[in-house]
């Protein structure tokens, strides 16, 4: 079908000529910017402008003058590719500007300048969107169904907030849709699967996807490689499917529209057949639309059979945004000022949870957050940190009622089951749970715990280190969207033993540690895993990841070495020389640390002067001043080994090109732990020998 005809069905499926002139507004701009830019994708916002415009027009609950309202209805953009078609919207609908500490600016989010200033150095219209960055955008999306995963989140956080907030004579407190447009690559990557199952399992009725079905994708037709009947597929998941024939027919895109807000026990797909080429009449080729400017002559093509002057460039016609401003924005500036109106008659009826909601807006805790918290008794068994870690959560989770997550489908070994009266189980009976059973799951798992933290509930959840792996993509956004999600990684070392080499993570940790604003922690006792989550909780910007031991280790006695919330610093002696000036460092972390204090108990018997210092935290040491870091690491001591059941990789940053590194240089085995360390070299007797070799080798 030629791009003419698609066009002549655009302009008589409009409503009005002033449906027409927005919805061309919307396609011209992102024309012009990528052209002006010579980079980006014009084919796919232009196709589905028609798509978006019906949706915020005529039903997106969501006011442009207030965009971070908490009851708005979220709209997520999981064809980031497509981002030029969202930078439209928020500036055509004036969407304002919004600090960090949701304060209002006084200028727009995305002005005409920005538009021009399309994927450059420093403006607000990036490639693709970027939560923070830009006021308007819910989440960042580019990497193929992660948005889509995201908007799942974001449902479920609805539901949940729904449960706890609202209250007799307040039943539509908390009542807000999310709307997600993906593409044949959201589709195809593996992640929607996974969350589009669990979404259907949860039976959210919230959660809207718009299913651009163009059947093209960057090597050409879909035909290539995906032969999916959508429609079967997501009706097998338990979803209500819709079908749009043509994403320019305005009528029948109010009643999938409208067919989603009347459906209230399952989430919907809206599957809408697009053809991405608009290109001036009998363009053929859709591929270069899709990936590529359209080039100076085809744009003016283009906009001489729209009506449009041909070589006018960023061209908002007049009464454009007087034409959103009677819509999306007058609806959303009265829908707004109404649930502000009712949330003050729910403060003077339920003042403690209108707290709660505003502390959770403002990602504040709620007073009295840490009080009893367990502290641990020394004890040279000990018990494995993942178990003091479950401990510890739920003394935490106590206090703070937002705090909510759960595992891919491992909770009884991550530890990471709330077990106190009244948590319960989020399920489709049950919104009010606090454990979540995502299933085996763990890549659409992360970007859910995402979708749930722009919403700015607490969340958590948890699995196996090695399998971070799988959920990597959605940490690094996390990280990027400098999210406070917390990743609780069990099995942390070779000492999972008879597991074997598929389940003993080894590249894991310098993996995560690699991450930029990412905060690894990996405790080395009880008291460590207490403070540990006592940083954590306190992080309103940064994602953590903590890493737990299956095995027992020692819980240290405080009365000798150095006191846990040392932690709060990265890394802090332990044990130290009698004169405090020791002549080896033994650095280390997790369950290390025993094995270099009884390394140190060693040395100190024989004469020598050596400190421990654990390191739980990298990012957290980096951070602190030179003084700081000197004092614990002295600049003049270059005698050092570290010790960690990991890649050494990165070591080499704290214990300098000659120092020691005791760690993994392949893979583990499958063999009792004993044998293990054995094997490995964990040994006390390796890390003094160690120890005096650096020595030796720093008096030559």
């Amino acid at each position: 079908m030629s791009s003419t005809v698609n066009l002549k069905q655009h302009v008589s499926a409009a409503k009005t000529p002033m449906d027409t002139t927005c919805i061309d507004t919307i396609r011209t701009l992102a024309m012009d910017a990528v052209q002006k830019a010579n980079s980006g994708h014009p084919g796919t916002p232009m196709a589905l402008a028609p798509v978006a415009y019906v949706l915020w027009q005529d039903h997106l609950r969501f006011d442009p003058s207030e965009p971070v309202w908490p009851n708005r209805d979220r709209f997520v953009l999981s064809a980031g590719h497509a981002s030029m078609l969202l930078y439209s919207l928020l500036h055509l609908t004036e969407v304002q500007a919004v600090d960090e500490n949701y304060e209002t600016l006084g200028k727009p989010s995305v002005s005409l300048d920005e538009i021009k200033k399309f994927r450059q150095l420093h403006s607000h219209t990036p490639g693709h969107p970027e939560y923070h960055l830009t006021s308007g955008v819910e989440t960042t999306t580019g990497p193929l169904g992660q948005g889509v995963a995201n908007s799942v989140g974001m449902a479920i956080a609805e539901r949940w907030l729904a449960a706890h907030f609202n209250k007799p004579g307040f039943e539509d407190l908390i009542d807000f849709n999310v709307y997600a447009i993906c593409s044949d690559g959201d589709m195809m990557e593996g992640i929607s699967h996974e969350a589009a199952s669990l979404a259907g399992h949860l039976k959210l009725s919230n959660l809207c996807w718009i299913y651009d079905d163009n059947r093209i994708t960057i090597e050409g037709s879909t035909e290539l490689t995906y032969g999916d009947d959508a429609a079967e597929r997501f009706m097998a998941y338990g979803w209500n499917v819709t079908r749009v024939g043509d994403a320019n027919d305005l009528e029948l895109l109010e009643r999938a529209y409208q067919a989603f807000l009347n459906c209230k026990d399952r989430p919907t797909l809206i599957i809408v057949d697009s053809h991405i080429a608009w290109g001036a009449p009998n363009k053929q080729d859709t591929s270069g639309a899709h990936g590529e400017p359209l080039g100076e002559e085809e744009i003016r093509l283009t906009k001489k059979f729209y009506g449009w002057p041909e070589d006018a460039k960023f061209l908002v016609p007049d009464g454009v945004y007087e034409h959103f401003r009677q819509g999306v924005g007058r609806r959303g500036k009265e829908l707004r000022e109404a649930w502000f109106k009712r949330l003050d008659a729910y403060k003077a009826e339920y003042p403690e949870l209108a707290d709660q909601l505003y502390k959770i807006q403002h990602r504040e805790l709620p007073d009295g957050w840490d009080k009893d918290v367990p502290t641990f008794p020394a004890d040279a068994k000990g018990l494995a940190s993942r178990d003091s870690s479950g401990k510890t959560l739920n003394a935490f989770a106590k206090n703070i009622p937002w705090l909510i997550g759960g595992a891919a489908d491992l909770a009884p070994s991550t530890k990471t089951m709330l077990t106190f009266d009244g948590a319960g189980s989020f399920e489709a009976e049950n919104y009010g749970g606090r454990n979540f059973h995502f299933g085996i799951r763990e890549h659409a798992m992360g970007a859910i715990l995402n979708g749930m933290s722009t919403v700015k509930v607490r969340p958590y959840g948890s699995g196996f280190l090695i399998f971070s792996d799988y959920g990597r993509a959605p940490i690094r956004l996390a990280a990027i969207m400098e999210l406070p999600v917390v990743y609780v990684f069990t099995h942390d070392s070779i000492g999972v033993g008879e597991d074997g080499p598929t389940h003993q993570p080894v590249e894991q940790l310098p993996s995560l540690r690699a991450i930029p604003g990412l905060l690894v922690f990996r405790p080395c006792d009880a008291n460590e895993v207490v403070e540990a989550w006592r940083v954590v909780l306190q992080l309103r910007h940064q994602p953590a990841a903590l890493v737990l031991t299956r095995q027992a280790i020692p819980t240290l006695d405080r009365t000798q070495f150095g006191a846990a919330s040392g932690l709060a610093k990265g890394a802090y002696i332990l044990a130290d020389a009698a004169d405090g000036k020791p002549d080896v460092l033994l650095l280390a972390t997790g369950s290390e640390v025993s094995l270099c204090i009884g390394a140190y108990e060693q040395l100190k018997a024989e004469g020598i002067k050596a400190r421990v210092v654990s390191m739980p935290c990298w990012e957290l040491f980096d951070d602190q001043d030179q003084a700081y870091q000197d004092q614990v690491l002295p600049p003049d001591v270059n005698a050092r080994v570290s010790v960690e059941q990991a890649s050494t990789f990165g070591w080499a940053k704290y214990v300098g090109r000659t120092g020691a590194t005791v760690g993994m240089h392949s893979f583990g085995a499958s063999a009792p732990l004993k044998d293990l360390l054995h094997e490995f070299g964990f040994t006390a007797d390796r890390v003094v020998a160690a120890a005096k070799e650096q020595i030796e080798k720093n008096r030559r």
